[in-house]
């Protein structure tokens, strides 16, 4: 690797760490309240008192989209995380099942993989309704084909293995040799996608927030509040911009740690 992909790796790294402190323990970096208004303060411009700036309703920028990292990226790691084990148990089960079992499900996953991810969130929301956990379940079964796919792909290549047939050949249990040895393999596979799928989940629940399918007011999530300041971008913003920075460099740091253990699990140069 490169001087300067390992200063880009790191410094999204270093990145990434900022926005977990922010998720664990907002209080210690943001010691204002959040959801407190004084309308005597509305509409500040950054300043020492306010770095960040106020909103329509007086509330500190800084400390919302600061407390607001948590409710952005802890939906996001919830949905990517539950993609995850619903693609890697459906996938599986697909790669060892007969095969017109097999071909109907990846039928339906085909189906669902010929829309855009964002889409099929929006139809879902659009069904159960707005609200992060209604969020949460839409980006998850937006973003399952898609690991769905690879454990198929990857069970079928783990099952072939020589260390596989071997533990077959001394005895062991079909479902032993199955958990113990093809399932592992493939979970590895699919936590180096999920670490790219984190980003895209982000993305989705801000976009879904922004269009106000997400968390309500006076809630601080980064999407609602991109919403919320776009109707004064010409007189304060603030508003909308550092919450859409902080999407942004979320995303992107995300995106590149992903792609660098993507590359380094298939042996490339990231």
């Amino acid at each position: 690797m490169s001087v300067s992909r390992r200063v880009v790796l790191g410094a999204a790294l270093a990145f990434l760490a900022v926005v977990a402190a922010m998720a664990l323990f907002p209080g210690l970096i943001a010691h204002a309240d959040p959801l407190r208004t004084d309308v005597r303060a509305a509409l500040e411009a950054p300043s020492a008192a306010h770095w960040f700036g106020t909103d329509q309703s007086g509330r500190d920028v800084f400390a919302r989209v600061v407390h607001g990292a948590g409710g952005s990226v802890g939906i996001g790691l919830l949905a990517t995380a539950l993609a995850l084990v619903v693609g890697l148990v459906i996938g599986a089960l697909s790669g060892i099942a007969p095969r017109p079992v097999d071909a109907a499900l990846m039928r339906i996953n085909d189906v669902l993989m010929a829309f855009p991810e964002f889409l099929v969130a929006l139809v879902v929301v659009a069904i159960l309704g707005p609200g992060a956990t209604n969020v949460a379940i839409a980006v998850t079964i937006a973003a399952v084909p898609v690991y769905v796919r690879l454990a198929r792909v990857q069970t079928r290549t783990f099952a072939l293995a020589e260390h596989v047939e071997a533990a077959r050949i001394l005895g062991v249990p079909r479902v032993q040799a199955f958990t113990r040895h093809v399932v592992p393999g493939v979970l590895g596979s699919l936590s180096v996608l999920a670490t790219i799928g984190i980003g895209s989940s982000i993305l989705a629940i801000a976009g879904l927030s922004f269009l106000g399918l997400g968390p309500t007011e006076p809630v601080p999530e980064w999407g609602l509040m991109l919403s919320g300041g776009r109707n004064v971008l010409g007189t304060a913003w603030w508003i909308a911009v550092f919450p859409g920075i902080a999407i942004t460099l979320t995303v992107i740091s995300a995106t590149i740690v992903g792609r660098t253990l993507r590359a380094r699990a298939e042996g490339r140069t990231a």
